[in-house]
Order: C-alpha cells, then structure tokens, then sequence
C-alpha cells in the first residue's frame, strides 16, 4: 500500500524529528524524496548541501535586490524552524514527565498486592476442604434415595399399565384419540417384552380398546364432513399405530379423481354470479389436495399430476371458447379465473412448476385466440363478396354496397383486433406479460399470412372453376351468380386496391407503433413485411381489372360472333331496320359502365368532342356517314378503283389509335378500353365476312345506329369514331 503523499508542513516537521533524533543525517531512511535531495547540492535542506557553491549560484544569477530579498526569506524561514523546533521539543518532555508519573503510580499500587492474594488462596483451600467432608457424608444416604426414586417410577409405570385399558375407555368415550394413541404407544415396550407373560391381560383389554380408536380413526379419514387437520391428524394417528394406509391412500386419491370431474369451468358464467360455484368446487379441490400432501407428505407426484390434469382441462374448454366469436374481455376473464386456480394451486404444491406448464397452455390459448380474429376477420369480409354472388337483383345487393362493406369490414375489423390485442398486452395478468414479445409476433405474422390467404381467397372467387366449387358448398343461390361474376372481379379489383393504399400502410403503422417489441425477426420470418405484400396487391389489382375487362369484352365477343357467324350474308336481304343484336350490344355496354361508375372513380376528363361539321380533333378523315356519292357511284372498275384509292389515301393522314393502351384505375380509362375492344372485336368479325350489297347496308345502317348512344358513353369520341369508321369500311 503506497503512503499518501506529505504537505510541506508535514514534510517539514519529519525532516526536524529526523535531524532531532539522528545524529548522522546519512542514516535517514531510504525515501524518493530523501534520495533526490541527496544527489542535488544547491538544496539547503539536503544533506550533501554546499554553502560556497550555493553562495556563487546565488550571487551569479539574482541582482542585489534579489538578494536582499532571499535574505529576509531566509532569515524568515530560520526563525519559524527554530519556533517549531523548540515547540516540538517541549511537547516531547511534557510527554516524558507524564509517562514517568505514570510509571511511579503503578509502582505504588502494586507493592500491596501480593499479600492479598496469598489471603485469598487460603481461603479457597478452606472451603475446598470442608466440601469434600459434605460430600463424603451425604454419599450413603443419596444412593439411598436414587434406588427409592427408581423403585416408584417401577411402581408407577407398573399401575399405569394395570390402567391403560381404563384410560383407552375414556379416551374412546371423549373422543380424544390422541391421548389414547399417546398412551398404547407409551406402553407398547412393556408389552413386547412382558405381553405374553405378566400383562397378558391388560395387553388384550389394550389391544381391543386401541381397534376401535383404529375404526375412529379411519372413518374420520375418509370423511368429507371433516376438517383438513382433523383428517391429517386421524392419519398421522393411525401411522403411529403402524397401521397400513396404503388403502387408504388410494381410496382419498380416488376421491381426489373424482373432485376433479365436478370441478367444470363454464366460461360463459365468469363475469355472473354462477361464477362462485367454480369457486367453491375449486377451493374444495385445493383443500383435498392440501389435506392429502399433509396424511401423504410422499405424494407429491401423483397431486401434481391431477393439478396438470386440472389445468388441462380448463385450458381444453377455454381453447374451444375461443374458437367461437368472443370479445376480448371475456377471454381476460376466462385467463384471470384459469390463472388464480394456478396460483392457489401453487400456494399447496410449491414444487410443481404448474406456471411454467400454465404458461405453455396459455401460449397455445391467446395464439388461437389470434388466429380466430383473424378467420373471423377472414369470414366478414368473405360475407360481404358472398352478397355479390347471391344477389337476386342490382338493386338488392348493389356492388358499390359490398365495396362498401368489404372496406369498412376491413379496416374496422383490423381496427378493432389491433385494440383488442393492445388490451391484452396492457393487462396486469403475470401469465400476459410473459408472453407480451410472443403475442407482438403473432400479430404480425398473423396479418403476413391474413393477407396471403387474402389472396388466394379473392382469387376463389374471381375463378369460375372455383365459383362452381363454391355453388356446391351452398354459398350461392340462384341462377344470376355467373352474371354477377364479373362485377364480383371489378369490386376485388378495387378492393386490391383499397388494401395496397390504404389498409396496409395503416396497419404497417400500428404495427410500428405498438407491435414492434417481439422476439422474432426478419430471420425468423415472423414480421409482417408490408413492401412486398403491397406490391403483391398492386399487382393483383392491375390483374382484376385486366380480367375484369377480359371477361365482360370476351362476353360481347360471344354476342358478336352469334351474330355475325349465323346467317349467309351474301343471300342477306334489304335491311328494313336495325338489327336487334344493337340493343343487346348496347345494353351490355350500359351494364359494364354501370358497373364500373359503381365501383370506380372518376378521373380526369379528356373532351374530344367531333366538332359541327363532324371533323375529329385526332384525325383528318371524312364525315362519319358514308357519303351518297359513294353510295350511288357506278360498279365500273374506275370507279372501285377510284373509291378504293379514296380510301386507302384517307387512312393514310388518319392518326394512328392504339388499341392495347395502359388501363387507368378511372370509369373513363376502363370504359373507354373495353369500348375499343369491343369496336375492334367488332371490326375483325366484319373483316372476316363476305357481305352483298344488302348485307353491307346493313353492317353501315347498325354502325350508323351506335354512333349516338356511344358517344354518351365514352369521352373519347373522336376514337371512337375511326373505330367505327374502319368497321363500316
């Protein structure tokens, strides 16, 4: 241990005491400190100091003034160590005066001592002397008195004996067992060794009286009416009377097993009064099993293992109340009850463990509490598409209804789970809070695969191979669900989109917010990966509605084709006035928009109105309607020459219209689109025909017809005009 280091005062004063009471300075002890000034000789305090040469050094380097002022410094300094050494002096020899008085007095105080103390050890011997002739006198008559007391404990044990039978009478009459078993137990020696010979009798009068406390004994053991401690102390009575209790034993744990079958835990009764005959059947249980650890202390196994069996039980019917539609608050309740039970169970049998076998049963009950929100979640919206396939009319189940309800059943239901959980997680119940990280995990894998399975669902649905396996589950009635099928494909459409740009990125912030502390990891797989699955849904949603207009343009292919592969156009007659396969076109063109006003938005209106005259803004081509000149034109060669010229020279200048363009998620992107399919589905039935005169006229005559209600339809008129242009051509 290193000294701490010295102040200059104290330094001071052991360089003092050290030249006081050293006359060789050299015999100092061996100190850095001492060392160092030893090897310098301009220090004045040093040993090895060096008045001529410190004198040079001095006047060489400092003026006169300086060395006036060293003067007084030093002179200064002199004084004060002569002040100093003459106290340290002074305080030493009124030290050695008082140690000398000291000294005298002992000196003094000693001197009468001695005789004392030979005085007192003659006394002593005296008194040694004198008690060993008490002792030696009273020894005769104290063996006396040993053999006396020995002969009347003889006699007494003796009387006891001839009354045991008595005494177990009485003990049998006051019910006082415990006595009786105290005193043949006392006895029982003395039966062994004489029982046959001297005490024959008394032994079997004992022997008869201690069976009935042994019959006493078992029925108090058996007994339901009585007490734990009754029922501990009638079978540590009846081991003290070496009586075999391992009938007994398994007649209380066949009591035990059968405690344990009344004991129902009915959820539905947790929050009611009935809720206390739970109570009060279980603490009976918790009694019997206190009772029987207390007659059994070796049983320990066999009540652990009825208390899991217990736990099991209960965590069975709590696993199948939570697989039906239950709030949050009732599964809490059903917790707190089944986690009390743990704890009172645990108060009697402490070496259990039952918490960590609780906690593992919890696991499995809160995770399928999880994922029963989020089947039920699952099931409501399902519901709301299911309202699509099984409308019998428009106006019944509208498809801006289902939208409606599949959005706010979306992102209501997460809403309200992702509260419920936070319920959970913000309860006090110590079985919760060890698994706060495990359920922050499952909520987030639980929405990961939410949404896949999402997924394949909507595609069940957008599926007529599934629709049909749907239809023999019962989900569908009626004969219009194939006609409903494509607005079901358009509302998942919009509902893909609904789920990329609104529920995900919501979710993804609750998640962050309050779901962020688990266990997992991306490693692990278990977070919820909110990039790709949005990506997913975006990609999903561009493929509804693709499909959405495949399927509704691919219907009015099939109307097309009827009419155009049915009757013999070149034997076709003079038309006499529309044919009715407009109306039909037109009334599915007016279905499919009115469908896709319900669901989708609006967006921004790009006019491209014909002018007066019935020019197009996108195209240099003439008027619409086939001009009479053309009509009326000799069928000489110059002349078809002529018109085909004409006409070939006109698309020449016509502005190119692209057909297969990027569909935007708007009425007008979407209706235009299928607009121009249909037109050019349309155009390539033409093409594929050969027409007569007549049949021409009336390909023109029901081109002529769409020109007006089509331009109520689409923006884009001036599209929609070479498309027919180049059909009636």
């Amino acid at each position: 241990m290193e000294t701490p280091p010295l102040d200059d005062k104290a330094r001071k004063m052991r360089d003092l005491l050290s030249s006081f009471y050293s006359p060789h300075p050299s015999m100092s002890p061996n100190s850095p400190n001492t060392i160092s000034k030893h090897t310098s000789s301009d220090d004045i305090n040093s040993s090895s100091f060096q008045p001529d040469h410190y004198m040079n050094l001095m006047a060489h380097e400092m003026n006169l003034e300086g060395l006036l002022h060293k003067h007084v410094e030093m002179v200064t300094q002199i004084k004060n160590l002569d002040t100093d050494l003459q106290m340290l002096v002074y305080e030493n020899y009124n030290k050695f005066i008082c140690a000398t008085d000291s000294i005298k007095r002992m000196k003094s105080n000693i001197l009468g001592m001695e005789g004392n103390m030979e005085q007192l050890l003659d006394k002593i011997m005296f008194v040694q002397s004198r008690s060993d002739n008490v002792n030696t006198s009273l020894t005769e008559s104290r063996e006396h008195i040993e053999k006396l007391n020995k002969t009347c404990n003889l006699l007494r044990k003796i009387q006891f004996i001839y009354d045991l039978p008595d005494r177990l009478s009485k003990c049998i009459k006051a019910e006082a067992y415990a006595d009786a078993v105290r005193f043949y137990t006392g006895a029982m020696p003395i039966f062994k060794a004489y029982g046959d010979s001297s005490f024959h009798d008394c032994k079997q009068a004992s022997d008869e009286a201690i069976s009935i406390v042994e019959e006493k004994l078992q029925e108090k053991l058996l007994s339901d009416s009585e007490t734990t401690q009754v029922r501990a102390e009638a079978a540590i009575l009846l081991k003290q009377l070496n009586h075999p209790v391992d009938n007994l034993k398994a007649k209380l744990l066949e009591k035990l097993e059968n405690l344990l079958i009344d004991i129902q835990l009915i959820p539905e009764a947790v929050k009611t009064a009935s809720s206390c005959s739970h109570e009060v059947a279980f603490h009976e249980f918790v009694e019997a099993i206190h009772a029987f650890q207390v007659i059994f202390p070796d049983s320990e196994t066999q009540l652990v293992k009825l208390a899991q069996d217990l736990l099991n039980k209960n965590f069975l019917i709590v696993e199948e109340y939570v697989k039906t539609r239950i709030c949050v608050e009732d599964l809490l309740a059903v917790l707190r009850v089944v986690w009390n039970d743990v704890l009172k169970m645990d108060e009697v049998l402490q070496e259990s463990s039952l918490s960590d076998h609780s906690l593992e049963a919890a696991k499995v009950s809160v995770k399928l509490y999880v994922n029963t929100a989020f089947s039920y979640l699952m099931q409501d919206l399902s519901d709301s598409l299911l309202n699509v396939l099984k409308r019998d009319g428009v106006e019944d189940h509208s498809l801006k209804a289902a939208l409606d309800a599949s959005t706010k059943t979306l992102l209501q239901g997460g809403r309200n789970f992702l509260q419920d959980v936070r319920k959970i997680l913000d309860d006090d119940l110590e079985i919760l809070n060890k698994l706060r990280e495990l359920i922050s995990d499952w909520v987030q894998e639980g929405f990961q695969d939410f949404f896949k399975q999402l997924q394949l669902r909507f595609q069940l649905f957008s599926g007529r191979n599934d629709l049909a396996h749907i239809q023999n589950h019962s989900l569908v009635e009626g004969s219009q669900g194939d006609k409903a099928f494509p607005g079901l494909v358009l509302v998942l459409a919009q509902l893909y989109a609904f789920i990329d740009q609104t529920v995900i990125p919501q979710i993804n912030k609750e998640l962050a917010a309050s779901f962020s502390g688990g266990v997992g990891g991306y490693e692990h797989g278990l977070h919820f990966v909110s990039r790709e699955t949005s990506r997913k849904f975006r990609s999903a949603s561009e493929s509804f509605l693709h499909m959405y207009i495949k399927m509704r343009t691919q219907r009015i292919s099939l109307l097309l084709k009827k009419r155009f592969t049915t009757p013999n156009w070149v034997k076709h007659k003079e038309p006499r006035e529309v044919h009715m396969f407009v109306d039909l076109f037109l009334q599915e063109l007016k279905d499919m928009g009115n469908e896709v006003k319900e669901i989708l938005p609006h967006g921004m209106q790009k006019h491209h109105r014909v002018d007066s005259n019935g020019s197009s803004n996108l195209s240099l081509s003439r008027s619409n309607s086939i001009p009479d000149e053309i009509l009326s034109r000799s069928n000489t060669q110059k002349g078809r020459s002529q018109q085909l010229f004409e006409t070939h020279l006109a698309k020449l200048f016509k502005q190119k219209v692209e057909i297969f363009t990027k569909v935007e998620y708007t009425q007008e992107s979407v209706i235009m689109t299928m607009v121009k399919l249909c037109l050019k589905s349309l155009q390539e039935f033409v093409r594929l025909q050969t027409f007569n005169r007549s049949g021409y006229q009336q390909i023109q005559l029901d081109i002529q017809f769409l020109r007006t209600p089509l331009k109520e339809i689409v923006e884009d008129e001036a599209t929609m005009d070479f498309l027919l242009d180049e059909v009636g051509k």
